[in-house]
């Protein structure tokens, strides 16, 4: 499967935005899907991720929930990651990935990745 993600952008601390991965490629609701983040000088974060098919399973990082959700449409193809009270330590690059195991949170697990978005969230 080949990911591409969008929708990252500058925006000012307390703004929201969303970010889409759209999926080429047959089978996408076999996936589970999540999305990390990378800012200069640190690891990759796990963020969120979302199960197969209805999605009807979420789990999260504890830095971003309450304030992240993670959605998927499987007839779009697409994962999204709604972001709200933005602040400017959540600017990084925001990667979105595609994984077969069961709750995949550590970037080993999963073996697709997008291209990246970047996220600046100003102060």
């Amino acid at each position: 499967v080949q990911l591409q993600a969008s929708g990252g952008g500058l925006v000012q601390a307390g703004d929201s935005l969303r970010l889409s991965c759209a999926a080429s490629g047959r089978s996408f609701g076999n996936y589970v899907m999540g999305w990390f983040r990378q800012a200069p000088g640190k690891e990759r974060e796990f963020l969120a991720g979302i199960f197969r098919w209805s999605g009807s399973t979420t789990y999260y990082a504890d830095t971003v929930k309450g304030r992240f959700t993670i959605s998927r449409d499987n007839a779009k193809n697409t994962v999204y990651l709604q972001m709200n009270s933005l602040k400017a330590e959540d600017t990084a690059t925001y990667y979105c990935a595609a994984s077969t195991r069961y709750t995949p949170r550590d970037a080993a697990e999963y073996a697709y990745w997008g291209q990246g978005t970047q996220v600046t969230v100003s102060s």
